[in-house]
């Protein structure tokens, strides 16, 4: 079965319940309200002749719509991020699948100050433009039986792609992934399997739906149960976030850790009784937080993995299955090895290596780009470019990426490490980042980016020499005012990297 062909047998049984309380147009949308808008944007799209159609609007119906329409149309979305060079995004994306038509809106552009590029087509211009037979038409067809109205919209084999997404690119440049309908059911039939959610449950959709962690987890996942999606245009609304969790009583909420960090400054003691399970993922969720969660929230946030290449979710922990610092046993259905990072032989439990994955999760590889496919796809195994160990359990420990180890003086040093050392030193609310820099005689130094806050960087430092050997200690300290993010609240290393490089060469801490 298809996602468009499950939304149609969701919408039809859930069909008077509440799908999204959407927050940017304060609109409550239930599930039947959703298949007749839905089957309407499928008529529209069809008169766009390539088979990928562009998306860049925020987390909303609009997009939830647009990504059905498109579906059910017989067309690939292919999701745009819109925060970082939005102009540039798109016009990659067109150029690297081949398409012109990007459904977007005006609001978005305004509030971004991004130009129009040739083949945007606005949301704001097709709502006006839907006639009243349109309306009596999808809604007639709303009423087919289930089997029929599958009949009807677009169908066909769980192995065609059913999205392009484009890698974070916060180390290279970002790769158009396709993933087939069959990747991203594999996480919906088996993430409730490990967790228990269900129909009652109610979903924070704060994650933006340009990335797989958001797309399948908050929009997704959800919509696969008929439960109710509380949506917001923008994650980064910490206040709104929180209130709404109280509103709503959200008890399903997952996010990266620098979201959970925005979250706990708005919130007070109780702002999250409503939660059930939070999940975080994405980055690495540090000790720090996750403590302070326990303490002031009564809420132990549980650690997963994953990567757009597989759906994402690999492994996550659980209530009763829980490994603090780990990132949790992988998902049912989901194979995984660590190969030697120089000889790739497979290793034995606690050694530490590559990670590889394999299961109906993996995509079918990047689009336009056989040489990259062919490098990080083997006979179905997915090399993830993570370094990491499986523990005498079965669980999943994350050591970093390996392009995140540098050798100075000849050793490797894991910049994730010295990150983790660095995060439990520097007060409340002090971001960081760990990179790399030139150095003639040794290779690299290593060095510590940090957004504006005070510290006694003689004591970090004093500490740190503690924990880490001398060639990982950071040698500067780069105070940058607001270390750049990716949309999904991941460190932008590369540009990070860049920075530090320029502060170096002038002369600048």
């Amino acid at each position: 079965m298809q996602l468009q062909d499950m939304f149609v047998a969701i919408a039809k049984k859930y069909s008077s319940k509440i799908a999204v309380y959407d927050q940017a147009t304060d609109k409550d949308i239930p599930y039947e309200k959703m298949l007749i808008a839905s089957l309407i944007l499928a008529k529209k799209f069809n008169k766009y002749k390539s088979r990928y159609i562009g998306i860049m609007v925020p987390t909303s119906a609009g997009c939830m719509l647009s990504v059905l329409g498109a579906l059910m149309s017989g067309k690939i979305p292919v999701m745009i991020n819109y925060s970082t060079g939005a102009r540039e995004n798109s016009i990659y994306a067109q150029e690297k699948c081949s398409f012109k038509t990007i459904i977007t809106s005006k609001k978005l552009l305004e509030k971004i100050n991004c130009e129009h590029v040739q083949g945007m087509v606005y949301l704001e211009d097709i709502m006006p433009s839907i006639t009243i037979l349109e309306k009596l038409g999808a809604l007639f067809k709303s009423k087919l039986p289930t089997k029929m109205l599958q009949s009807a919209v677009n169908h066909g084999d769980d192995d065609e792609t059913s999205v392009i997404l484009f890698t974070s690119g916060s180390e290279k440049d970002p790769k158009a992934v396709q993933l087939t309908h069959k990747n991203i059911a594999h996480n919906l039939i088996n993430i409730p399997n490990v967790i228990n959610v269900n129909e009652k449950d109610i979903f924070a959709g704060t994650l933006p739906l340009f990335h797989i962690f958001g797309l399948t987890t908050n929009f997704w996942l959800p919509l696969s149960l008929g439960c109710s999606i509380i949506a917001h245009a923008n994650p980064l609304d910490y206040k709104a976030i929180v209130e709404s969790v109280k509103k709503y009583k959200i008890s399903i909420l997952i996010g990266t850790p620098t979201f959970f960090y925005g979250y706990l400054k708005k919130a007070k003691p109780g702002d999250f009784s409503s939660v059930r399970f939070a999940m975080a993922g994405a980055d690495k969720l540090t000790e720090k937080l996750r403590t302070t969660y326990i303490k002031e929230q009564n809420m132990e946030i549980l650690e997963g993995y994953g990567a757009t290449e597989t759906s994402p979710v690999v492994s996550v922990n659980v209530p009763g299955a829980n490994k603090p610092g780990s990132i949790g046993k992988p998902l049912p259905g989901v194979h995984v090895k660590i190969l030697d990072r120089e000889t790739d032989k497979e290793l034995s439990a606690n050694e530490e290596g590559k990670i590889f994955v394999k299961g109906d999760l993996i995509s079918i590889g990047y689009l336009g780009d056989i040489e990259e496919t062919s490098l990080r796809m083997h006979n179905g195994w997915y090399d993830t470019g993570d370094m990491g160990i499986i523990d005498e359990d079965g669980f999943l420990w994350h050591r970093g990426r390996l392009r995140r180890f540098v050798k100075v003086g000849g050793e490797m040093v894991s910049l994730v490490k010295v990150e983790e050392v660095l995060n439990r030193l520097l007060p409340e609310g002090v971001i960081c980042c760990v990179v790399d820099v030139p150095n003639p005689t040794k290779g690299s130094d290593v060095v510590a980016a940090v957004a504006t806050g005070e510290f006694d960087k003689k004591k970090v430092l004093k500490h740190m020499a503690k924990e880490l050997p001398a060639i990982a200690v950071p040698k500067e300290f780069y105070i940058i005012e607001d270390i750049p993010l990716m949309g999904s609240g991941k460190v932008a290393f590369r540009q990070v990297e860049q920075i530090c490089r320029d502060m170096q060469e002038n002369g600048k801490k």
